[in-house]
Order: C-alpha cells, then sequence, then structure tokens
C-alpha cells in the first residue's frame, strides 16, 4: 500500500525536473490557488482540500517546478472497488503544453496499482478539448456522455482506462 511519506519519482520534461508528490496541509493556499486558475467553476474547496490531503480514500498529488507547485492530481478510492476516480487535474497555466498533466497522470495511476486498482474513471467537461485529448493519447476510453453534469449545465464525457495488473501488496 502506497503511503503518504513515499519517495517519489523525478520526471524530466522540458529540459527541466518535475517533481511529483503526495500534496501536504502545507500547500493548501498552492493547490487552492491552481483550482481557481484552472477551473471558473465546479472546484474543490479549501475545506475538501484540506480533508482529502492525508484521507486514506484519497491521492493528492503535486507536480512541483523548482518550488511552485505547476499541477494537482486528485484521486479518489474505494475500499471495496478496484476502480478508482480521477476526480481532478489541473496543470498551471504557465505550465500547460509541458508534459505535467501526462506525468501527473502517469504517477496517478502507478499510485493507483500499487492500491490494487485495475481501473480508473473520470469525467471531463465535454468542450475541455486539451484534457479530452490528453485523456484520449493515454490509453483512455469513452464510455458515455451526461448533459448538463455541470453546473452551467455544460456535458461530461465519461472515460475508463485498464491498467492491467494492479499491484498487490
Amino acid at each position: 500500500m502506497s503511503t503518504q511519506t513515499e519517495a517519489v519519482p523525478v520526471v524530466r520534461y522540458d529540459g527541466g525536473s518535475l517533481n511529483i508528490r503526495h500534496a501536504t496541509l502545507s500547500d493548501l493556499n498552492a493547490i487552492v490557488a491552481l483550482e481557481n486558475e484552472a477551473f471558473s467553476q465546479d472546484r474543490i474547496s479549501r475545506r475538501s482540500f484540506a480533508r482529502l490531503v492525508g484521507a486514506p480514500s484519497a491521492a493528492v498529488l503535486v507536480a512541483v517546478e523548482g518550488t511552485l507547485i505547476a499541477g494537482c492530481a486528485v484521486v479518489l478510492f474505494r475500499s471495496y472497488s478496484r476502480r478508482c476516480r480521477l476526480y481532478s487535474l489541473a496543470v498551471a497555466q504557465a505550465a500547460r503544453g509541458k508534459g505535467v498533466g501526462r506525468a501527473l497522470l502517469a504517477e496517478m495511476e502507478r499510485a493507483a496499482r500499487e492500491r490494487g486498482c485495475e481501473a480508473v474513471s473520470l469525467e471531463v467537461r465535454a468542450d475541455n478539448e486539451p484534457a479530452v485529448s490528453l485523456y484520449r493519447r493515454d490509453g483512455y476510453e469513452l464510455l458515455g456522455e451526461t448533459k448538463n453534469y455541470y453546473s452551467d449545465g455544460a456535458t461530461a464525457l465519461h472515460f475508463i482506462k485498464s491498467l492491467g495488473q494492479a499491484v498487490l501488496r
């Protein structure tokens, strides 16, 4: 089982290094600011982030470039399910197009496998073309859509990806 204090990999991109690690409560201001920058509505609140950081049913991963948080991924786990849910993936405007989202996805999938998950599901706004493209490129399959899913009436696309053989510990 993955812990919140484990060593984390360093992913190289664009001539620099990106450190992906589990978020801590000291990251709250930065991840809330990132969430507010990335999404105009349907955001995760500071209170919810504080509850999710370190929760056994969640993993909050941050991608750190130098001293700045360039991205954040939130994945939710259920003890009775082999499927986890990518709840949020946000990348700072200045870091977009540099592989941050893809690196966070890869690390999230690794963490999910370690926890025994065999699949990841997610919802994404149908009009979020960069995110939809990222998920498709990374092997996520479209399951369907739900109209009026988001608070502004936008449609959600539902994706799933098989993780293959999970690492059982």
